[in-house]
């Protein structure tokens, strides 16, 4: 796929503190990338994270699946993009990661599911916002 595939992309670009000693980005900061990416598309739909918690819906990580292809640099920029199915209470992103020339650097899966009151529900707020970029399958 390529980026402009996607239900959703932003750019992003490596800063400092992010890389290692090998001067490659550290892994776990692609989790943060894709955080990140999911938060500006909640954005983009015009329902924040901060409007969610104050509604008492609270997405939170399930699970995380990711396949590192190529590493990111200092001052690289990248393109991070998500697609987003539901398949009963769980929201499901394929959140892929390309270099501006289109090479793939990261393959990632996430699930959320939603917390309301300290308990799981249905996320049906959720359904009702994301309803317009919600995939037959990722």
């Amino acid at each position: 796929m390529k980026p402009e595939d996607y239900t959703f992309s932003t750019e992003i670009k490596v800063r400092d503190y992010e890389v290692d000693v090998q001067g490659i980005v550290n892994n776990a900061r692609y989790l943060h990338y894709l955080e990140h990416t999911r938060h500006e598309f909640c954005e983009m739909v015009g329902y924040t994270f901060r409007q969610m918690h104050l509604d008492g819906c609270d997405p939170v990580l399930k699970r995380a699946e990711i396949d590192y292809l190529t590493p990111l640099g200092l001052g690289d920029t990248m393109i991070s993009c998500l697609d987003i199915v539901r398949k009963g209470a769980r929201y499901i992103f394929r959140q892929d990661i390309y270099k501006p020339d289109g090479t793939p650097v990261v393959r990632a899966r996430t699930t959320i599911v939603i917390i309301r009151d300290g308990r799981p529900t249905r996320g049906d707020e959720l359904a009702e916002a994301f309803g317009p970029y919600l995939k037959a399958d990722v």
